[in-house]
């Protein structure tokens, strides 16, 4: 199906289908943990598959809508970050629909045609392995989980009270700025390049000797950390008034450190170069991850005023510690002189006009004629000689002509103030604007420095500077667009997940404590990255929407199964949902075993190519770790917490239906 869908078959595909895997795997158990559940029971193996897919189709079928549905929000990402992540639900989408004809015929067509008893060999020694297994995790439940589960059920109040303050914990530490936040993960190259900006019309001299201490630099780490083994060449180039200088590594297995390693004992090396603007080191690969680790945009009529603001923020960003090669954004031109006409000219009858054209012809020439020379057109200049506009002496000797064929000194006429010329003029909505950027080493401390800065620093700059306005750019705008259209998606996802939810469960009120059961998968997502040292990203949120699908699948048929009970056998809801959470405990741990296995050697991978994936797989694998307690713990004391509210609800419109009859002025209720 993907060639039909214009999407090519790459290692995000690859891994999307691996994130399925882990809802497909669940909706297989399901349908056959039923099949086998009535297989025991003596039925016919073909009787058996036939009433085993056919208790599941409403729950399974439902729970597949709701998958997709949960998996929208990623098509619909803006910018570089939707390009990048929106093969994921298409790739997820079309094998959750063959999943559901899988499930539900294929399966059970296998399961009505495997016999169970016979083995002989190496099959009848697999099946005793079976067998014990089984026996195995029953005597768990039985003599763990259930006495668990019971006790739970019996303190449900105090257990829903802990789920919370746990998840209002996370919460709170993510949102504290200690745990960083950022766009991508950087993805280290094989090539570190530094870009040394220098003021314009700096001579070439200048520019060559900051390119022989950038390379003097390089090659003195290269030679104290491996030599060849470390660096296969260096290159170099001056383009204006940019050095760069870019040193080629060799191959992650071979070099003895990494490229940002290097990158960081160049910086060390080197230190700080005199007669530049900027210098800026780079270690990462291109794409969402690369470039600025922080940008603030600061905006004001005054070019002066913002100049000044530029400087003052640079140097406020430069006392924290993590931040690196910072660049306040001004970026003066080439030195001019600027002429501004004086009351005596104007006497004279001279306009700006005249002055500007009269000193361009002089220096640069006019046009007197153009002439063919065979295929080529040649455009005679007049202009003074070469002796007379070299020097700056030439222009203050200058005679201007007027306009009743008089002449005058160009001094007298004009007053001529040294200046520099705009290399860019930025503008958003007809202000000035200045970005300020720095780097951010290790970038998880972005989100709090940004914090800092919006708390403390721009305030204090936005009084000292009147009319200033600020706002974050580059990689936080692209954070901020992406994380608000994904949250926008979730949001409408939610909402179809809890209409869907609520044709099976025929209630208004159950599919809320699906809806509810969802947020608890960020703990388990926030505890993996911490433990496995990744920042929050937002690759680690998509992640976390793909968990929502595992937690709605799993909740989903063990709610659909605990109303079947109260309806088929007259459990009450707390004997019920404790029954079926039993039942269900094997086909819940067999999914959790599948899907983080699948999913380790993509958490444990080391190679930088997946390094970008790596927080999704985080997030969705050791989520779905926690999304076990979710499903077995948490999910049944909200629903026996539910049914007593009901309880409460209906024992109090009672009694206020009695108290009515006595009130005065009622009438005796008739019977």
């Amino acid at each position: 199906f993907l060639p039909m869908m214009d999407v090519s078959i790459n290692m995000i595909s690859m891994f999307a289908f691996i994130i399925a895997l882990g809802i497909v795997v669940d909706d297989a158990i399901v349908s056959g943990e039923n099949i086998y559940e009535y297989r025991s029971k003596g039925m016919a193996p073909i009787d058996a598959a036939i009433l085993g897919a056919r208790d599941v189709m409403m729950p399974v079928t439902f729970a597949i809508l709701s998958n997709i549905l949960a998996f929208l929000p990623l098509y619909f990402v803006p910018g570089i970050m939707g390009k990048v992540w929106g093969v994921i639900p298409v790739v997820v989408c079309t094998v959750f629909a063959i999943s559901l004809i899988e499930a539900l015929w294929i399966l059970p067509s296998h399961l009505a045609h495997t016999r169970s008893e016979g083995y002989v060999g190496l099959t009848r020694m697999l099946h005793g392995w079976q067998q014990g297994f089984a026996r195995l995790i029953n005597r768990f439940i039985h003599n763990g989980f259930g006495p668990f589960l019971h006790l739970a059920l019996r303190f449900r109040p105090l257990v829903l009270a802990a789920a919370a303050a746990i998840l209002l914990l996370t919460v709170a530490y993510i949102a504290s700025g200690r745990m960083g936040f950022i766009l991508m993960p950087k993805v280290e190259s094989d090539r570190s390049v530094v870009t040394a900006t220098l003021p314009y019309g700096s001579p070439m001299e200048h520019a060559r000797r900051v390119e022989a201490t950038l390379i003097r630099g390089a090659e003195q780490v290269i030679a104290e950390n491996g030599g060849e083994r470390l660096s296969e060449g260096i290159a170099s180039r001056i383009n204006e008034n940019e050095v760069n200088v870019d040193v080629y590594l060799t191959d992650p297995k071979i070099r003895p450190i990494t490229t940002g390693t290097f990158t960081n004992l160049w910086r060390e090396r080197v230190g700080a170069i005199h007669g530049t603007q900027s210098v800026r080191y780079e270690s990462d690969r291109g794409g969402p991850g690369r470039g600025p680790s922080l940008t603030v945009e600061l905006s004001h009529r005054d070019i002066d005023t913002l100049d000044r603001a530029s400087q003052a923020l640079a140097d406020r960003l430069g006392e924290f510690a993590a931040t690196k090669d910072i660049d306040d954004g001004y970026t003066p031109g080439k030195q001019q002189l600027n002429f501004k006409i004086t009351p005596a000219g104007e006497s004279l009858g001279l306009t700006a006009q005249d002055i500007a054209t009269q000193v361009r012809h002089a220096f640069q020439g006019r046009e007197a004629i153009k002439q063919q020379r065979g295929r080529n057109e040649v455009t005679v200049r007049v202009r003074r000689p070469e002796a007379e506009r070299t020097n700056e002496y030439d222009v203050e000797q200058m005679i201007v002509t007027t306009p009743d064929g008089g002449q005058a000194p160009l001094m007298m006429v004009a007053e001529v103030d040294r200046g520099r010329a705009y290399t860019t003029i930025n503008r958003r909505d007809g202000r000035r604007t200045v970005s300020v950027t720095a780097g951010v080493e290790p970038i998880g401390e972005t989100s709090r420095i940004q914090t800092e800065l919006k708390a403390e620093v721009m305030p204090r700059l936005l009084r000292n500077f009147p009319g200033l306005t600020f706002s974050f750019e580059g990689r936080q705008a692209n954070l901020a667009e992406s994380f608000q259209a994904l949250l926008r998606g979730i949001s409408f996802a939610l909402l179809g997940i809890y209409v869907l939810l609520a044709i099976p469960f025929r209630s208004y009120i159950q599919p809320l404590i699906v809806m509810l059961a969802i947020p608890f998968g960020i703990v388990g997502g926030t505890l993996g990255h911490l433990l496995m040292g990744y920042n929050l990203s937002i690759t680690s949120c998509m992640g976390m929407v793909a968990l929502a699908g595992v937690v709605v699948n799993d909740s989903l048929v063990l709610i659909n199964y605990t109303n079947r009970l109260r309806r088929e056998e007259g459990l009450s809801a707390r004997d019920a949902v404790h029954a079926a959470a039993v039942r269900r405990f094997r086909p819940v741990l067999l999914t959790t075993l599948t899907t983080f296995g699948g999913l380790a050697p993509m958490i444990f991978e080391t190679s930088r190519q997946a390094r970008f994936m790596i927080p999704m797989a985080i997030s969705l694998g050791f989520g779905i770790l926690f999304a076990t307690l979710i499903t077995l713990v948490i999910l049944p004391t909200m629903y026996v917490l539910l049914e007593d509210a009901k309880a409460s609800l209906r024992k109090a419109l009672h009694g206020a239906g009695k108290a009515s009859d006595i009130l005065p002025g009622n009438p005796p209720a008739e019977s």
